[in-house]
């Protein structure tokens, strides 16, 4: 049978208990029968069991109720759907700039966050079970003896804040105990883009690209659209300069060391490693900066170039946050050159309440926590003790740490006291998105397992009452918003008039603009980038976001190490051989993944793997990377001599031919070609079946289309439609047998040389079409049809 959450068959061929597996059961079970109902406008207090009726709920008929998560460091707006009180689907808000009804796969598995049976469902000392009066006990002997040396000792550590009242209960602390000190950390870092800008312009700032308005693109190593602040809202952006149709399409250029999505949806990708893209960038700023030659440049880049300075302010160039400062600072003189400024980008105030650069912050911290500085230690969310090389052991110095998190993972086993977090279902807050609109977030349920919010968490070593969060919430707007723009701000999701207008900042006036330093030339570089489905782990334990294929790699369950073809061939290594990855005197064992289009002079580490305490799905899958990170010397590879099986759904649309990868079911076109004849894709006739064109012989079911170039293989579907219709996850080892039970997909296709091939994307959808041989077994009667089809 298919399961809902594969650890369940595990501990089934185990001989658990039933009270075992009735708990891994539960998450299911939750999406029908667990949770709360309320009115978001009133108070916490109103919320109330679901076994009562609550006004305003009319049995059959969902509500809909406003909020944001956090999502590429920025909030973002969305619906959540009730029944009967019950949180069960996420959408995005159509009237939030940073969705405009969009969402990610990491909204759309919310709900199973929400619902995890692994969520802490008690207070914990020392890792073991206690009493919430046990530490109400500890903090007020914490608050006297910061109260007598005026909170020397005391550190606060968060994650970004983008929360205008949490980062000013945060700034009272410092306020009333001088000695404090304010720490801000994530693990995977953009403090490259944020430091670029400081050092282009003076002063933090955040970029806002107008993606819609920009001709050509250049995107170097980039994550406009799958991970930089607002990428759902540059994805919508990019989409709509696709359609040759409804506007003049956009022509965009990618370089980058690894596929990423931008660069699969470019007209034009370039492969290019460390060495490579420092070429790149160089040669940008001496052709457009200086006027000078390029002939070091790379020979694509004459092209790309031509393009640019045709397109004028209608250009635009969008670097990653693996390049260094120097590089980002040149970019964005070079954009300014182009006279792009205020048509395809703005400068913003940060979306963080405060901008700092998190990796010297988070260093200060560590060294302060060895030095015995730090007496009192608040992690209010983020999983340091696992993602931050040195925390854990630092931490054993610290006589009295607390953290704060909505499931007890790593750092929860590490500190003196655990306190279980609200989910973003449970708790007030506000956050701004990355243009600077300000949503309020609104509870949907009562706290399910009697989580605190970071507000309540907070006020544990500063006052004796605990906090009211929606009250503190209220407050920090009261003087802008009344009572009546207060709801509508509530239903809209947005709060109006708080957008940031777009900085005057200049450009640094300096003769000669810093250059990125040359990166060593070594045999192998290692690259070290969040899980595209787990981002830094956080996600391990949701079962959807384990078994979704990774977008171009269509890899589940598993964080291999990513090669390139030519890499694997000169080592002899194939899919599964475990290698030793050493970097300095840090070393981890994984298997290798091929991936075509990957520079030859890089490994891929995704981050995620290897969780100890994340629960009981994500628990000892794949590889923790971490202790490689922030090495300063070459990789190297020794073979083990084991072959290790890898998940992947990669196994119906690639073929190799004479040493190409290619694949004859992929047809795609000009637009020169469109231009001439609009139906240059349809067959041209002929008695063979064909999935592009069968004629209608009979009415049409149902008239979708999907526009494949506004499709970027995001997966934000194939969770949507999981999530919709509650379609079960097989596990690892089902997947590997080729039963994953996805009614959606992306399918993935490379044409040309498996070193620089061409991708292109193909939805599966399951279309209703009465002749597909799933429709007599389908378990949801797909094949009942009404006159409609």
């Amino acid at each position: 049978m298919a399961l809902e959450w594969p650890v369940l068959a595990r501990r089934l061929r185990q001989n658990a208990s039933r009270r075992q597996v009735m708990r891994l059961m539960a998450a299911s079970a939750a999406l029908a029968g667990l949770g709360g109902c309320h009115d978001p406008g009133e108070p916490d207090t109103h919320l109330v069991p679901a076994v009562n009726q609550a006004a305003g709920i009319v049995p059959g008929l969902p509500n809909h109720y406003a909020t944001a998560l956090i999502d590429g460091g920025a909030a973002v707006g969305i619906v959540v759907r009730q029944d009967m009180g019950r949180p069960i689907k996420v959408e995005g808000n159509p009237a939030h700039p940073a969705s405009l009804g969009a969402t990610s796969i990491f909204g759309q598995a919310l709900i199973l966050d929400f619902y995890d049976p692994d969520r802490a469902a008690g207070v914990m000392e020392g890792g073991n079970i206690s009493t919430w009066q046990a530490l109400l006990g500890a903090c007020l002997a914490q608050r006297q003896a910061l109260a007598a040396n005026d909170g020397a000792g005391l550190r606060i550590l968060t994650e970004r804040v983008v929360s205008p009242t949490l980062g000013a209960a945060i700034d009272g602390v410092l306020h009333r105990h001088g000695g404090a000190r304010w720490h801000q950390w994530e693990s995977v870092s953009r403090d490259s883009v944020g430091n670029g800008i400081a050092l282009a312009y003076g002063s933090r700032l955040d970029l806002l690209p107008h993606v819609g308005a920009a001709d050509v693109i250049l995107a170097l190593d980039s994550d406009l659209i799958d991970g930089a602040p607002g990428y759902l809202r540059h994805a919508r952006d990019f989409a709509s300069r696709r359609n040759p149709v409804r506007a003049r399409m956009s022509r965009v250029y990618a370089a980058e060391p690894v596929p990423t999505l931008i660069g699969g949806a470019a007209d034009h990708r370039f492969v290019a490693g460390p060495a490579a893209m420092h070429a790149t960038v160089t040669a940008l700023a001496s052709a457009l900066l200086e006027g000078g030659t390029t002939t070091d440049a790379p020979s694509w880049l004459l092209a790309a170039l031509a393009d640019l300075r045709a397109a004028g302010p209608h250009a635009l160039i969008h670097a990653g946050p693996s390049l260094p400062a120097e590089a980002h600072a040149l970019v964005h003189r070079i954009n300014e050159k182009l006279g792009a400024r205020g048509t395809t980008f703005d400068l913003v105030p940060p979306a963080a309440y405060r901008a700092e650069d998190e990796g010297a912050s988070m260093a200060s911290l560590i060294a302060d926590m060895q030095a015995g500085r730090v007496t009192t230690l608040l992690i209010l969310g983020g999983n340091p003790a696992y993602a931050a090389k040195g925390f854990r052991e630092a931490l054993s110095q610290v006589k009295f740490s607390l953290s704060l998190s909505p499931a007890p993972d790593e750092t929860a086993h590490a500190v003196s006291w655990y306190v279980p977090g609200t989910h973003l279902f449970e708790s007030w807050g506000d956050a701004v998105a990355h243009d600077g609109t300000v949503t309020i977030q609104q509870p949907q349920a009562l706290p399910l397992f009697g989580g605190h919010s970071a507000l309540e968490a907070l006020s544990l070593l500063t006052q004796d009452s605990p906090v009211s969060a929606g009250e503190m919430v209220r407050q920090t707007w009261r003087s802008r918003f009344d009572d009546a723009a207060w709801q509508d701000a509530l239903a809209a999701g947005v709060m109006p008039g708080t957008a940031n207008a777009p900085s005057t900042a200049r450009l640094q006036d300096v003769a000669s603009p810093p250059m990125p330093a040359a990166p060593p030339s070594r045999p192998l570089n290692l690259l070290v980038r969040p899980d595209p489905s787990l981002g830094d782990g956080r996600h391990a334990n949701n079962p959807w976001l384990q078994e979704l294929p990774r977008p171009l790699g269509k890899i589940a369950w598993d964080n291999p190490l990513l090669l390139a073809p030519a890499t694997a061939a000169r080592l002899a290594l194939g899919n599964g051989d475990e290698v030793e990855l050493a970097v300095g005197d840090a070393k981890v064992r994984a298997p290798i993944w091929i991936v075509p289009g990957q520079a030859e002079d890089c490994i891929v580490a995704w981050l995620g793997g290897g969780r100890t305490q994340a629960g009981g799905v994500g628990n000892g899958i794949g590889v923790d990377v971490t202790p490689l990170r922030g090495i300063d010397a070459a990789a190297t590879l020794r073979k083990t001599g084991r072959n290790v099986a890898v998940a992947s759904t990669d196994h119906h649309n690639m073929l190799e031919v004479d040493g190409k990868v290619v694949d004859n079911v992929v047809r795609h076109a000009t637009l020169a070609d469109f231009a001439a004849r609009p139906d240059v894709l349809r067959d041209p006739g002929g008695d063979e079946p064909s999935i592009y064109y069968r004629p209608q012989t009979t009415g049409v079911a149902w008239g979708m289309s999907v526009d494949l170039n506004a499709c970027i293989g995001c997966n934000a579907c194939v969770v949507a439609c999981q999530a919709e219709n509650n379609v079960p996850v097989v596990g690892r080892e089902q997947v590997m047998l080729g039963r994953e039970m996805h009614w959606l997909r992306i399918d993935r296709y490379y044409e040309g040389s498996a070193e620089a091939p061409d991708s292109f994307l193909q939805p599966m959808l399951c279309m209703h079409c009465e002749e597909a041989p799933c429709e007599p077994v389908c378990p949801v009667e797909a094949s009942i049809h009404d006159s409609e089809g």
